[in-house]
Protein backbone atom coordinates (compact mmCIF):
# COMPACT_ATOMS: atom_id res chain seq x y z
CA UNK A 1 0.00 0.00 0.00
CA UNK A 2 2.59 2.47 1.03
CA UNK A 3 5.33 1.11 -1.50
CA UNK A 4 6.44 4.29 -4.36
CA UNK A 5 4.08 4.39 -7.22
CA UNK A 6 3.84 5.81 -10.69
CA UNK A 7 3.02 9.40 -10.50
CA UNK A 8 -0.52 9.76 -10.88
CA UNK A 9 -1.47 13.54 -10.23
CA UNK A 10 -5.17 12.81 -10.66
CA UNK A 11 -5.39 10.31 -8.08
CA UNK A 12 -3.34 11.97 -6.18
CA UNK A 13 -5.09 15.24 -6.06
CA UNK A 14 -8.47 13.25 -5.40
CA UNK A 15 -6.57 11.44 -2.58
CA UNK A 16 -5.21 14.82 -1.17
CA UNK A 17 -8.84 15.91 -1.29
CA UNK A 18 -10.55 13.30 0.72
CA UNK A 19 -7.77 13.43 3.11
CA UNK A 20 -8.50 17.12 3.71
CA UNK A 21 -12.30 16.20 3.88
CA UNK A 22 -11.53 13.43 6.57
CA UNK A 23 -9.71 15.50 8.79
CA UNK A 24 -12.28 18.17 8.99
CA UNK A 25 -14.82 15.80 10.08
CA UNK A 26 -12.11 14.82 13.10
CA UNK A 27 -12.36 18.89 13.98
CA UNK A 28 -16.30 18.98 13.47
CA UNK A 29 -16.38 15.92 15.93
CA UNK A 30 -14.39 16.84 18.77
CA UNK A 31 -15.98 20.46 18.60
CA UNK A 32 -19.59 18.16 18.78
CA UNK A 33 -17.83 16.64 22.27
CA UNK A 34 -16.34 19.46 23.56
CA UNK A 35 -19.37 21.58 23.27
CA UNK A 36 -21.63 19.40 24.99
CA UNK A 37 -23.57 18.80 21.79
CA UNK A 38 -23.85 15.18 22.74
CA UNK A 39 -24.05 15.07 26.40
CA UNK A 40 -21.61 16.13 29.71
CA UNK A 41 -18.90 17.89 27.48
CA UNK A 42 -15.98 15.73 27.22
CA UNK A 43 -12.15 17.32 28.05
CA UNK A 44 -9.93 17.45 25.30
CA UNK A 45 -7.56 15.22 26.78
CA UNK A 46 -9.65 12.43 26.92
CA UNK A 47 -10.87 13.38 22.87
CA UNK A 48 -7.54 12.79 21.51
CA UNK A 49 -7.36 9.47 23.39
CA UNK A 50 -10.23 8.12 21.56
CA UNK A 51 -8.43 9.46 18.58
CA UNK A 52 -5.13 7.68 19.46
CA UNK A 53 -7.06 4.43 20.49
CA UNK A 54 -9.65 4.22 17.82
CA UNK A 55 -6.58 5.14 15.03
CA UNK A 56 -4.51 2.61 16.29
CA UNK A 57 -6.75 -0.40 16.37
CA UNK A 58 -7.84 0.87 12.52
CA UNK A 59 -4.04 1.23 11.31
CA UNK A 60 -3.17 -2.23 13.60
CA UNK A 61 -5.95 -4.84 11.63
CA UNK A 62 -4.90 -2.92 8.47
CA UNK A 63 -1.44 -4.31 9.10
CA UNK A 64 -2.00 -7.41 10.12
CA UNK A 65 -3.62 -7.67 6.44
CA UNK A 66 -1.21 -5.94 4.40
CA UNK A 67 2.07 -7.07 5.95
CA UNK A 68 4.50 -3.92 6.02
CA UNK A 69 8.31 -4.79 5.63
CA UNK A 70 9.79 -3.70 9.43
CA UNK A 71 12.94 -2.23 9.86
CA UNK A 72 14.36 -1.52 13.14
CA UNK A 73 12.78 1.91 14.65
CA UNK A 74 14.33 4.95 16.11
CA UNK A 75 12.22 5.17 19.31
CA UNK A 76 14.29 7.91 20.57
CA UNK A 77 12.46 9.91 17.64
CA UNK A 78 9.22 8.22 17.42
CA UNK A 79 8.76 9.10 21.22
CA UNK A 80 9.58 12.82 20.39
CA UNK A 81 7.41 13.11 17.60
CA UNK A 82 4.54 11.26 18.82
CA UNK A 83 4.94 13.91 21.86
CA UNK A 84 4.19 16.55 19.84
CA UNK A 85 1.70 15.35 17.65
CA UNK A 86 -0.37 14.42 20.90
CA UNK A 87 0.53 17.87 21.96
CA UNK A 88 -0.90 19.73 18.48
CA UNK A 89 -3.67 17.39 18.46
CA UNK A 90 -5.30 17.55 21.60
CA UNK A 91 -4.64 21.40 21.35
CA UNK A 92 -6.44 21.43 18.37
CA UNK A 93 -9.77 19.45 19.72
CA UNK A 94 -9.77 22.26 22.55
CA UNK A 95 -9.54 25.12 20.31
CA UNK A 96 -12.13 23.99 18.23
CA UNK A 97 -14.33 24.27 21.07
CA UNK A 98 -13.89 27.85 21.63
CA UNK A 99 -13.48 29.51 17.95
CA UNK A 100 -15.12 28.41 14.48
CA UNK A 101 -13.50 25.27 12.44
CA UNK A 102 -12.49 27.74 9.78
CA UNK A 103 -10.34 29.58 12.52
CA UNK A 104 -8.79 26.92 13.85
CA UNK A 105 -7.84 25.01 10.21
CA UNK A 106 -6.52 28.03 9.29
CA UNK A 107 -4.47 28.56 11.74
CA UNK A 108 -2.91 25.26 12.02
CA UNK A 109 -1.89 25.45 8.11
CA UNK A 110 0.88 27.35 10.37
CA UNK A 111 2.81 24.23 10.74
CA UNK A 112 4.99 23.79 8.13
CA UNK A 113 5.76 28.00 9.09
CA UNK A 114 6.74 26.88 12.28
CA UNK A 115 8.71 23.71 10.88
CA UNK A 116 10.87 26.15 8.79
CA UNK A 117 11.51 28.25 11.38
CA UNK A 118 12.74 25.66 14.02
CA UNK A 119 14.82 23.36 11.02
CA UNK A 120 17.01 26.82 11.56
CA UNK A 121 18.20 26.00 15.05
CA UNK A 122 17.66 22.40 15.16
CA UNK A 123 18.83 20.95 11.49
CA UNK A 124 21.20 23.78 10.51
CA UNK A 125 19.09 24.75 7.79
CA UNK A 126 19.58 28.12 5.93
CA UNK A 127 16.58 30.15 5.12
CA UNK A 128 16.44 32.94 2.34
CA UNK A 129 14.57 36.16 2.30
CA UNK A 130 11.45 34.69 0.26
CA UNK A 131 10.88 31.84 2.62
CA UNK A 132 11.24 34.32 5.70
CA UNK A 133 8.83 36.91 3.92
CA UNK A 134 6.36 33.89 3.79
CA UNK A 135 6.43 32.88 6.96
CA UNK A 136 5.89 36.75 7.73
CA UNK A 137 2.82 37.13 5.82
CA UNK A 138 1.28 33.88 7.56
CA UNK A 139 2.19 35.01 11.06
CA UNK A 140 0.23 38.19 10.42
CA UNK A 141 -2.92 36.13 9.35
CA UNK A 142 -2.69 34.15 12.34
CA UNK A 143 -2.37 37.68 14.54
CA UNK A 144 -5.57 38.62 12.60
CA UNK A 145 -7.54 35.63 13.74
CA UNK A 146 -6.39 35.99 17.30
CA UNK A 147 -8.81 39.15 17.62
CA UNK A 148 -6.64 41.09 20.01
CA UNK A 149 -9.18 41.91 22.85
CA UNK A 150 -11.84 39.14 21.51
CA UNK A 151 -11.56 37.53 25.41
CA UNK A 152 -12.92 33.69 25.01
CA UNK A 153 -12.44 33.77 20.57
CA UNK A 154 -8.59 34.93 21.49
CA UNK A 155 -7.94 32.33 23.84
CA UNK A 156 -9.00 29.74 21.34
CA UNK A 157 -6.81 31.12 18.69
CA UNK A 158 -3.93 31.00 20.89
CA UNK A 159 -4.70 27.60 21.59
CA UNK A 160 -5.02 26.97 17.89
CA UNK A 161 -1.37 29.35 17.36
CA UNK A 162 -0.06 25.84 20.21
CA UNK A 163 -1.35 23.33 18.18
CA UNK A 164 0.40 24.54 15.05
CA UNK A 165 3.55 25.15 17.30
CA UNK A 166 3.47 21.47 18.05
CA UNK A 167 2.72 20.24 14.81
CA UNK A 168 5.43 22.49 13.46
CA UNK A 169 8.02 20.91 15.66
CA UNK A 170 6.76 17.48 15.00
CA UNK A 171 7.88 17.85 11.42
CA UNK A 172 11.77 18.02 12.24
CA UNK A 173 11.23 14.29 14.04
CA UNK A 174 9.19 13.30 10.61
CA UNK A 175 11.78 14.68 8.34
CA UNK A 176 14.64 12.74 10.74
CA UNK A 177 12.43 9.53 10.33
CA UNK A 178 11.40 9.58 6.64
CA UNK A 179 13.67 7.96 4.25
CA UNK A 180 14.70 5.68 7.12
CA UNK A 181 11.79 3.97 7.84
CA UNK A 182 8.49 3.00 6.00
CA UNK A 183 5.44 5.29 6.22
CA UNK A 184 2.77 2.53 7.22
CA UNK A 185 5.74 1.41 9.94
CA UNK A 186 5.74 5.28 11.15
CA UNK A 187 1.93 5.76 11.66
CA UNK A 188 2.09 2.64 13.73
CA UNK A 189 4.56 3.52 16.01
CA UNK A 190 3.27 6.75 16.25
CA UNK A 191 0.08 6.00 16.85
CA UNK A 192 0.75 3.49 19.73
CA UNK A 193 3.17 5.96 20.94
CA UNK A 194 0.47 8.22 21.10
CA UNK A 195 -2.03 6.19 22.94
CA UNK A 196 0.58 5.45 25.70
CA UNK A 197 1.30 9.02 26.43
CA UNK A 198 -3.19 9.75 26.01
CA UNK A 199 -4.40 6.73 28.27
CA UNK A 200 -1.79 8.55 30.89
CA UNK A 201 -3.18 11.93 30.59
CA UNK A 202 -6.76 11.13 29.96
CA UNK A 203 -6.93 9.42 33.16
CA UNK A 204 -7.30 12.68 35.23
CA UNK A 205 -10.39 13.76 33.12
CA UNK A 206 -12.00 10.92 32.35
CA UNK A 207 -15.78 10.69 32.45
CA UNK A 208 -18.17 7.73 30.89
CA UNK A 209 -18.63 8.13 27.34
CA UNK A 210 -22.36 8.25 26.43
CA UNK A 211 -23.21 5.86 23.29
CA UNK A 212 -23.21 8.64 21.26
CA UNK A 213 -19.67 9.97 22.70
CA UNK A 214 -18.22 6.81 21.92
CA UNK A 215 -19.76 6.63 18.12
CA UNK A 216 -17.50 10.54 18.00
CA UNK A 217 -14.82 9.33 19.17
CA UNK A 218 -14.85 5.96 17.13
CA UNK A 219 -15.38 8.37 14.18
CA UNK A 220 -12.38 10.72 15.53
CA UNK A 221 -10.15 7.54 15.05
CA UNK A 222 -11.27 6.04 11.73
CA UNK A 223 -10.99 9.42 9.97
CA UNK A 224 -8.27 10.30 11.35
CA UNK A 225 -6.78 7.30 10.23
CA UNK A 226 -8.20 6.96 6.64
CA UNK A 227 -6.84 10.76 6.56
CA UNK A 228 -3.19 9.57 7.09
CA UNK A 229 -3.22 6.97 4.68
CA UNK A 230 -5.13 8.27 1.98
CA UNK A 231 -2.64 11.80 2.72
CA UNK A 232 0.56 9.07 2.35
CA UNK A 233 -0.80 7.36 -0.57
CA UNK A 234 -1.16 11.11 -1.99
CA UNK A 235 2.76 11.73 -1.49
CA UNK A 236 4.07 8.53 -2.94
CA UNK A 237 1.77 9.31 -6.32
CA UNK A 238 2.41 13.21 -6.67
CA UNK A 239 5.12 15.67 -6.04
CA UNK A 240 4.75 17.78 -2.63
CA UNK A 241 4.70 20.99 -4.09
CA UNK A 242 1.88 19.96 -6.33
CA UNK A 243 -0.10 17.68 -3.00
CA UNK A 244 0.15 20.68 -0.54
CA UNK A 245 -2.47 23.12 -2.30
CA UNK A 246 -4.93 20.81 -2.47
CA UNK A 247 -4.98 19.99 1.62
CA UNK A 248 -5.61 23.35 2.20
CA UNK A 249 -9.49 22.77 1.19
CA UNK A 250 -9.58 21.58 4.41
CA UNK A 251 -10.29 25.10 5.44
CA UNK A 252 -13.06 24.98 3.06
CA UNK A 253 -14.53 21.63 4.34
CA UNK A 254 -14.02 22.71 7.96
CA UNK A 255 -15.88 26.17 6.71
CA UNK A 256 -18.75 23.71 5.68
CA UNK A 257 -19.17 21.52 8.20
CA UNK A 258 -19.31 24.27 10.67
CA UNK A 259 -21.93 25.87 8.66
CA UNK A 260 -23.97 23.05 7.77
CA UNK A 261 -23.90 21.49 11.85
CA UNK A 262 -23.28 24.68 13.98
CA UNK A 263 -24.96 27.34 11.49
CA UNK A 264 -21.91 28.88 12.26
CA UNK A 265 -20.47 31.62 9.48
CA UNK A 266 -17.10 32.93 8.74
CA UNK A 267 -17.35 36.59 9.59
CA UNK A 268 -15.15 39.54 7.87
CA UNK A 269 -12.33 38.85 9.89
CA UNK A 270 -12.27 34.80 9.47
CA UNK A 271 -11.93 35.82 5.60
CA UNK A 272 -9.37 38.12 5.70
CA UNK A 273 -7.16 36.36 8.27
CA UNK A 274 -7.41 33.02 6.48
CA UNK A 275 -6.48 34.21 3.23
CA UNK A 276 -3.78 35.75 4.00
CA UNK A 277 -2.13 32.83 6.26
CA UNK A 278 -2.76 30.99 2.89
CA UNK A 279 -1.10 33.44 1.09
CA UNK A 280 1.81 33.36 3.31
CA UNK A 281 1.62 29.03 2.93
CA UNK A 282 0.69 29.13 -0.46
CA UNK A 283 4.39 31.29 -1.42
CA UNK A 284 6.01 29.12 1.36
CA UNK A 285 5.36 25.74 -0.47
CA UNK A 286 6.02 27.34 -3.95
CA UNK A 287 9.57 28.27 -2.74
CA UNK A 288 9.91 24.97 -1.01
CA UNK A 289 8.94 23.39 -4.25
CA UNK A 290 11.17 24.94 -6.63
CA UNK A 291 13.90 23.73 -3.79
CA UNK A 292 12.15 20.72 -4.06
CA UNK A 293 11.67 19.73 -0.44
CA UNK A 294 8.21 21.42 0.23
CA UNK A 295 7.28 21.10 3.90
CA UNK A 296 3.96 20.16 3.01
CA UNK A 297 1.12 20.54 5.53
CA UNK A 298 0.55 16.90 7.52
CA UNK A 299 -2.64 16.07 9.26
CA UNK A 300 -2.61 15.81 12.86
CA UNK A 301 -0.21 13.09 14.29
Amino acid sequence: MFTPRPHNPVLAALLTLLAAALLAGTTLLAKALGTGALGQPMHPLQISHGRFLFALMAIGLVSVIVRPRWTRPDLATHVGRSCLGWGGVTLMFAAAAFIPLSDATAISFLNPVFGMILAVPLLGERVGPVRWGAAGIALVGAAILTRPGGGVVEAGALLALGAAVCLGAELIFIKRLSGREGPWQILLINNAVGLVIASLAAVWVWIAPSAAQWAALLGIGLLMALAQTCFVNAMARGDASFVAPFFYTALVFAALYDGLVFGVRPDAVSVIGAAVILCGAGLLAWREGRRRQTPAPVPPA
